[in-house]
């Protein structure tokens, strides 16, 4: 029974890395001339970042599940629509619930596409449909490098978070090497996928590089004084609010369309995630330093909040009746 709680309640050693790396910000945070020379390899690891997302990310799965389309824009839905509208709508709250330091970072983690890896594995482990999934989590992240700085700059235009003209430069810097790294498929997705297991530890690598950037330009804009303790669990309490209402609609949506068990798996779990690996550089692309920072905060509260809810829901799902009816 131990073994089985502490296999379902595991930590993310990721996520304590990035832990890690913001702490390491707090501490000793880059400043002056070694604050600019980081910014521009941090520029460097987000070309990087998002070339191998787009060399990596088969067209064929995303052309191919297309065919299903009732379910994918299910998927789409929740993770672009529902998901923002439910984000903006915590920022109204009075700032007893919801802290004003952290609007940014809410609406922000509502804009982002859904995971790959994590969303796939689980609807794998839960026994649903995984080329589904696969299709589904993969044209979630094609789309969100154009979706995400779209809603982000729409949904912030009011505050002055993203300025039109800066739009723009924003989409191509994440757009460009997507695209060209999607170009080059053809050329290098066979050395990409031959090196994957090196490039994924380079890939996350960028990653924590990102999150030291971004935590340092909070650190030395004072951010962080205007966050509690009290802050921080206000905010743990609305992601698993945030998450408890999306996995509850998404279910529902999928089984008022009259999907199978193993397409509503796959619509719950790709419908309900955020995307850490997407979600850091984007952050450095879209915000100044010491905005980006704070705006990470939600989406790594929420990466964990999600990965241990759907563990234990995933278990739920794989010890049902073999009974499933074909593909809605």
């Amino acid at each position: 029974m131990s073994q089985g709680w502490r296999a379902r309640f595991k930590p993310d050693w990721y996520l304590v890395l990035i832990l890690l790396m913001a702490a390491a910000a707090a501490v000793v945070p880059a400043r002056g001339e070694a604050a600019v020379w980081l910014g521009w390899l941090t520029k460097a690891a987000i070309a990087m970042v998002f070339f191998l997302h787009g060399a990596r990310l088969s067209r064929e799965a995303v052309i191919g599940g297309l065919t299903h389309w009732r379910l994918h824009l299910l998927v789409l839905a929740s993770t672009f629509a529902l998901f923002p509208l439910l984000t903006l709508g915590l920022t109204t709250l009075p700032a007893w619930i919801t802290p004003p330091e952290l609007a940014t970072g809410l609406i922000f983690l509502g804009c982002l596409p859904s995971t790959i890896q994590s969303s796939i594995a689980f609807v794998s482990v839960a026994r649903g449909n995984v080329p589904a999934a696969v299709a589904a989590a993969s044209a979630s992240n094609l789309l969100g490098v154009f979706l995400t700085p779209l809603l982000v700059g729409v949904f912030l235009q009011a505050q002055g978070g993203v300025s039109a003209s800066s739009f723009w430069a924003i989409v191509s810097q994440l757009l460009v090497p997507f695209v060209a790294g999607q170009a080059l498929r053809p050329w290098v997705g066979d050395w990409v996928r031959a090196r994957n297991a090196v490039l994924a530890k380079l890939d996350r690598g960028s990653i924590l590089l990102v999150v030291y950037t971004a935590f340092s330009g909070a650190v030395v804009a004072g951010v962080w004084s205007q966050l509690s303790l009290l802050d921080l669990m206000r905010l743990l309490a609305l992601c698993l609010v945030l998450l408890a209402v999306v996995l509850a609609l998404t279910a529902l949506a999928a089984r008022a369309w009259g999907f199978s068990k193993a397409d509503e798996i796959a619509i719950v779990f790709c419908g309900s995630k955020k995307s850490l690996a997407s979600g850091a550089p984007m952050a450095a692309a879209i915000f100044p330093p010491a905005v980006a920072g704070i705006a990470l905060i939600p989406l790594m509260i929420f990466h964990q909040v999600q990965l241990m809810a759907c563990a234990a829901i995933a278990q739920r799902y794989a010890q049902r009746p073999d009974t499933d009816g074909q593909s809605g």
